[in-house]
């Protein structure tokens, strides 16, 4: 018998190597990806916070166009910065291939029932983590206030969440957190949608969860100030559903039907732990007394200008 190595041998560790070079490729890819969108994006948060704060859209006589909702939400902000108001949202959307079709699922059906893909792993249970991660990654190094992201209850479906921020903060960074994931999903060659109702059937909808506190709330004792403001919002359920998505309500509508995890879009509820309540108080708020709540109604494509001005007009102005 030879001492050399056979060919069987030299064959697995051929294998081996191009599995390695392919993974290490990959890699390199993939942080390439990071760097050169993390530098663009850096550079386009930095560009955009040093507009003039009165104003970002302006029309040809220099007023705030119809359609800069900033404009009045800074405004807004302004009016009640010794309250604090702090604010956390959780952007859900949904991975699409070219052609519109949920990115890794079968051409010609779908996937199985929805119960294992929530915060799943396995090849089988999630699709684009790399996508995921790599716009995680590209938010921190341009300085945006991302802080988790996990997979959603529907395939393809994921989300992130931006927060804490204060003031007209939270509205800039979710803003910039969008376009970095429009930039890094072109780069793949998937297409990121917030539509509330991607798909119809049993399938869950897309949300854009607004948690909400002010300084008197989480302080000790705060929760008696958390019920008084779902007590107000209990008296503009109207307003809201019309502010929370770009439509109207038109769009929600799709999505609030009191299944799949949402309230009636014609019902005010709240509850504590309750995920299918217009507005949930946490569990461990419920036993700290204090913290903050989350307004569960706001869509996918809502503007986070439109919803954080909301929730402070009705929880802190007492607007009614």
């Amino acid at each position: 018998m030879s001492s050399g190595i056979n060919s069987m041998q030299c064959s697995n560790i051929l294998s081996q190597f191009l599995a390695a070079a392919i993974v290490t490729q990959c890699e390199i890819e993939v942080e390439m990806s990071v760097a050169v969108s993390s530098n663009l994006n850096k550079t386009v948060r930095e560009q955009y916070l040093k507009l003039p704060q009165e104003g970002k859209v302006l029309k040809y006589n220099r007023t705030p166009a119809e359609t800069n909702l900033r404009h009045t939400c800074n405004e807004v902000m302004e009016n009640v910065k010794d309250t604090h108001p702090w604010f956390g949202l959780e952007q859900e959307y949904t991975l699409l291939g070219i052609n519109g079709h949920p990115y890794g699922w079968p051409q010609n059906g779908f996937p199985g029932p929805q119960g294992p893909y929530y915060c799943g792993v396995g090849a089988d249970k999630v699709n684009g983590r790399d996508i995921v991660e790599t716009h995680y990654k590209a938010c921190l190094y341009a300085g945006v206030k991302i802080s988790g992201t996990n997979a959603e209850v529907m395939p393809s479906q994921w989300e992130y969440q931006v927060g804490p921020c204060e003031g007209i903060e939270m509205g800039d960074h979710l803003w910039i957190s969008r376009y970095i994931l429009h930039r890094i999903c072109e780069d793949f060659g998937v297409v990121a949608t917030f539509d509330p109702k991607p798909m119809t059937g049993n399938w869950n909808g897309a949300g854009c969860h607004a948690n909400f506190s002010t300084e008197a709330m989480r302080k000790k004792g705060g929760l008696q100030h958390i019920e008084e403001a779902i007590e107000k919002l209990s008296k503009r359920h109207a307003y809201h559903i019309h502010v929370y998505d770009p439509k109207g309500g038109l769009d929600n509508s799709r999505r609030l039907t009191g299944q799949h995890e949402t309230s009636n879009i014609h019902d005010f509820s709240a509850g504590v732990a309750n995920r299918g309540a217009s507005i949930r108080i946490p569990r461990q708020v419920g036993q700290d007394r204090c913290g903050y709540f989350e307004d569960r109604r706001p869509a996918a494509n809502c503007d986070p200008y439109a919803v954080t001005e909301a929730l402070v007009r009705t929880c802190v102005l007492n607007e009614n």
